[in-house]
């Protein structure tokens, strides 16, 4: 089978890397529709429940709207990294998919100037891309850890 070198759009075939595909996840014991609704509901845990049927763009678009949790900025790579796991261990189709990316360099590219989880224009740290390596790598060696 023929990898890409790089996969740098979540869309097509490789939409099931965005945090915006439908499926289920289950975070801090509770499901969500997508992981993006569970990374949002992060935020303030008071509101998570507010989360839990929306779908991507509308919990995006709630996530916005709320304050976040004081320490926001020093957890919110954790929570990604945790939903993001997830997801895939939740999942085996998808985690099946995500192996068979081989090597692939994964860039969240994006057009909305996230520099933080993607890429835009070249720059940016690709934070999601990069757990998503991460997670592929574990996936390859078996790893079934959640931790």
């Amino acid at each position: 089978m023929k990898y890409p070198k790089v996969i740098d759009c979540f869309d097509g075939n490789y939409g099931f890397l965005s945090n915006f595909y439908e499926t289920p996840v289950t975070y801090g014991g509770v499901m969500y529709r997508n992981s993006e609704a569970a990374y949002q509901a992060q935020k303030d845990p008071t509101r998570q429940m507010e989360f839990v049927d929306l779908p991507a763009n509308k919990a995006k678009r709630l996530g916005r709207k709320v304050d976040p949790v004081a320490d926001w900025d020093d957890i919110k790579y954790n929570h990604m990294l945790q939903i993001v796991r997830r997801k895939f261990h939740q999942n085996p189709r998808l985690a099946e998919k995500l192996i068979q990316t081989g090597e692939a360099e994964i860039i969240e590219g994006n057009r909305w100037n996230d520099t933080y989880w993607g890429v835009c224009e070249g720059k940016g740290q690709n934070k999601l891309g990069n757990i998503l390596m991460q997670i592929r790598n574990e996936l390859k060696q078996g790893g079934n850890s959640l931790c």
